[in-house]
């Protein structure tokens, strides 16, 4: 009874901490969502191989997306003609920035960590995006090298006429589609409050919950039943214990938010910030559903490209945080079990409550949800 006491006290400290920059995060993200258009990317990316890859870094930074489902913002954008480079640099730059990722990672790991985190995640999605375009260049190159012996097919009537029915028929489907979806656009009304409130706490926190719920669980586990002296000594070495948080982060499937409480409750057990950076960094950017979609989005060699730089370079920056800002003291939140403020305690029932609706919501409704050909 005393460890189960324990557990949901370590977990409501962690909870306790972020939950109001979560909340105010959301918010500030469902703003965006209405003053952002919702083509804002996708206007300015262009084929240019260096600056898509800037502008997709820096475009996703006030988009109010998170982990989950920047993946088929990103699928669309490869679809629209953006470069593999731009793609890449995207997904990893615009769950990292996002407004509520920022604010809940300075409610834990205070201004400079936060900083830190932002400004070499934009690097490394810069940095991730170049290298893809000039691997993608220097196979375009030797595509035109090599020469072309191809021989004309004859066209049967047939065959020109499949293709012509084929033409109509994907024609007429993609104005059917466009008919059903330009009255949502065209009645797109001002600015609505109720809208921020339902992009900000239905669509975004349902995409974040279950890895906000593993992320708090998780920490609250380590705190509770590691004790401090056994786990600091697997921190000893610490540059063993760069490469073992590297090895759990990457196929660990944790979203730029649900990550920190993990990363927090590590750092309590004795982790170093570095190390704390290398999961936060590697555990969003590279989880397995992430690198799957960018294998069959981009290829093998693009996933290759995309897993070693990101590795490699969150790796060295960890080793620089730690050589520079090791005695600095960065995290914020305290397990001495202090009472919470008023405040504090509303946002963690907030939390807590809408944790509970998307966990259960389909079981509680019973209506039939109507699909419309947009969907």
């Amino acid at each position: 009874m005393e460890l189960a006491h324990d557990f949901a006290q370590n977990f409501l400290t962690l909870l306790d901490a972020f939950a109001l920059y979560i909340i105010v995060g959301l918010f500030i993200a469902g703003i965006l969502k209405q003053i952002v258009p919702a083509d804002f990317v996708s206007r300015h990316l262009g084929k240019d191989s260096t600056s898509s890859v800037v502008k997709a870094t820096l475009f996703g930074i006030p988009l109010p997306v998170c982990s989950c489902s920047v993946i088929p913002l990103a699928q669309g954008l490869r679809k629209e003609g953006a470069s593999k480079g731009a793609v890449q640099s995207f997904l990893i730059s615009t769950p990292i920035t996002g407004v509520d990722s920022i604010l809940a990672t300075f409610s834990l790991f205070g201004l400079v960590f936060t900083a830190f985190r932002v400004i070499s995640s934009i690097l490394i999605a810069i940095s991730v995006g170049l290298i893809q375009n000039l691997f993608e260049k220097n196979e375009q190159v030797n595509n035109k090298i090599k020469p072309a012996f191809s021989v004309n097919p004859i066209t049967t009537k047939s065959q020109v006429n499949f293709a012509q029915n084929f033409s109509t028929t994907m024609k007429e489907a993609k104005e059917e589609v466009e008919s059903c979806c330009s009255s949502t656009n065209e009645n797109k009304k001002g600015f609505s409050i109720k809208a921020v409130f339902t992009y900000a706490y239905i669509t975004l926190f349902s995409d974040m919950t279950k890895a906000l719920l593993v992320g708090l669980i998780l920490g609250s586990l380590f705190i509770t039943f590691i004790p401090k002296e056994y786990s600091s000594m697997l921190f000893d070495n610490q540059f063993l214990t760069y490469f073992v948080i590297m090895l759990f982060a990457i196929p660990l499937y944790t979203c730029a938010t649900a990550s920190l409480p993990i990363a927090a409750a590590l750092m309590i057990q004795g982790m170093s910030g570095g190390a704390a950076f290398i999961f936060l960094t590697a555990g969003p950017a590279t989880s397995a559903v992430t690198m799957s979609i960018v294998y069959k989005m981009l290829g093998k060699t693009s996933l290759i490209i995309y897993v070693s730089t990101i590795s490699i370079l969150a790796l060295i920056f960890g080793i620089l945080f730690d050589l520079f800002f090791d005695n600095l003291e960065i995290l914020k939140v305290s397990m001495e079990h202090e009472g919470s403020s008023f405040v504090e305690s509303i946002a963690s029932l907030a939390v807590l409550l809408l944790i509970f609706y998307h966990l259960f919501k389909d079981k509680f409704s019973k209506k039939e949800q109507t699909k419309s050909c947009c969907s």
